[in-house]
């Protein structure tokens, strides 16, 4: 499809910096934010399709910061790789529609099932041949052996969403394919997780395998991510220079001051979605409260509110994107990080709402996630005042219009106003 020249006047501008609302319009031509005005201003924008928001509140699509669009549902590990990839495909751009239809629209991937999953939604969104969101495709997440990731036993071969590998060279030799294929980011997993042989205090990947990857992704210009519980790997991947760190939950005061020196470097996510879901909405598929208190979730909750709280404090840059994707954590519900981060982290709604725009626009390295002249027309009409309340974020009939790239995903005029906040007032 093709951009159009758009006049958005009488709406409550969210600009993704963290601000209030203020009243405003704006003029869209082609993919770009050509001009921002302030309330009164009556721009005058010749040739363009004018939209009334009728005070709605207009603000930046959201970006998903740790987003597994090839995750679907799975309830085990190895539900990933029993997948034919025919089937696996599919599904991975089917989610990617729907994550758009819920307002994300970047995904920045932390991890895909196959090597090639994220690539090839990521070419047919990009020759617009499927509908999804802006994506920066990843790899498998590279681990060692026994490590998350690693499903094998002696008696029976088994993959999941790990690509196995020990040793420098391996991790080299695994980082330069997924390069060749056409990956994006890197993702690595440096510690563990309680669920597998590797537990989350442990840190399975050594500092040579980690310095590996990164030296090998950033000489390809690759951005490299990590999953890091444990303090001890947090801290080697700040040492080794991993841009991306998510969860953390485990930093002890060491890693939080060196994660604070880093802020301007780095990006971290929490993935609350994930724990906060085990713990209370994953019975009916198999996790009940005994298996909870056995994996020591609670106590993984509250060393993430902790890490988070002072990570919020001390100006670290937070992105949202919980682990969404397994059986009870479905995509489409990504947007529920919004209210985790008020509830348990202590960020203003606005605050929440800067980690889903601005700082997710950073980490896609991109002109996006900020209602600003220049900057790519990724956005949002929004019924109600997600500053107010970032549970409005959740429902995607509060989204009266989703545009990416200056091209309607979805039109106001198609939209049904519901009898919310604007729709009242």
């Amino acid at each position: 499809m093709i951009a159009m020249d758009i006049h958005i006047r009488n709406a409550m501008i969210f600009d993704g910096t963290g601000s209030g609302v203020r009243p405003g319009e704006i003029v869209v031509r082609g993919n770009r934010i050509r001009t921002v005005a302030g309330a009164g201003a009556n721009l005058d924008a010749p040739g363009c399709e004018v939209i009334d928001a009728g005070g709605m509140t207009l603000m930046p699509g959201m970006v998903e910061g740790h987003a597994h669009p090839s995750f679907c549902g799975a309830r085990t590990n190895t539900d990933l790789g029993d997948i034919p990839v025919e089937e696996h495909l599919l599904a991975t751009m089917r989610n990617a529609e729907l994550l758009l239809d819920h307002g994300f629209t970047s995904l920045y991937s932390a991890a895909s099932a196959k090597i090639r999953l994220d690539i090839v939604t990521r070419n047919e969104i990009n020759a617009g041949r499927a509908r999804g969101p802006r994506l920066r495709a990843s790899t498998p997440e590279i681990t060692v052996t026994a490590g998350l990731g690693d499903e094998a036993t002696l008696h029976q071969s088994r993959s999941s969403f790990g690509i196995v590998a020990d040793g420098a060279d391996a991790i080299r030799r695994a980082v330069r394919v997924c390069v060749r294929e056409g990956t994006d980011n890197v993702k690595i997993n440096i510690s563990g997780d309680d669920f597998v042989t590797a537990k989350g205090g442990m840190t399975v990947m050594s500092e040579a395998e980690v310095m590996a990857a990164v030296e090998t992704a950033h000489d390809f210009d690759k951005r490299i991510a990590c999953h890091a519980r444990a303090s001890k790997s947090v801290k080697r991947a700040l040492r080794c220079g991993v841009d991306v760190i998510y969860h953390c939950e485990q930093a002890d005061d060491e890693a939080l001051d060196l994660l604070e020196a880093a802020k301007d470097r780095i990006f971290v996510g929490p993935a609350i979605g994930l724990i906060w879901n085990t713990i209370h909405e994953a019975s009916e598929f198999g996790v009940t409260p005994d298996v909870v208190a056995n994996l020591g979730m609670q106590r993984v909750l509250d060393q993430s509110c902790r890490t988070y709280n002072e990570l919020r404090r001390r100006g670290v840059r937070v992105v949202i994107g919980g682990d969404y994707g397994f059986a009870w954590t479905p995509q489409g519900t990504n947007a529920r990080d919004l209210e985790h981060f008020v509830n348990l982290f202590g960020y203003a709604p606005a605050e929440a709402l800067a980690c889903a725009t601005q700082a997710g626009g950073a980490l896609m390295g991109l002109d996006t996630g900020v209602v600003r002249e220049g900057f790519l027309a990724d956005l949002l009409l929004v019924d109600g005042d997600p500053t107010r309340d970032v549970r409005i974020m959740q429902d995607r009939n509060r989204l009266m219009m989703i545009m990416k790239d200056g091209v309607f995903h979805k039109h106001p005029a198609a939209a049904r106003r519901p009898r919310g906040a604007a729709a009242a007032a």
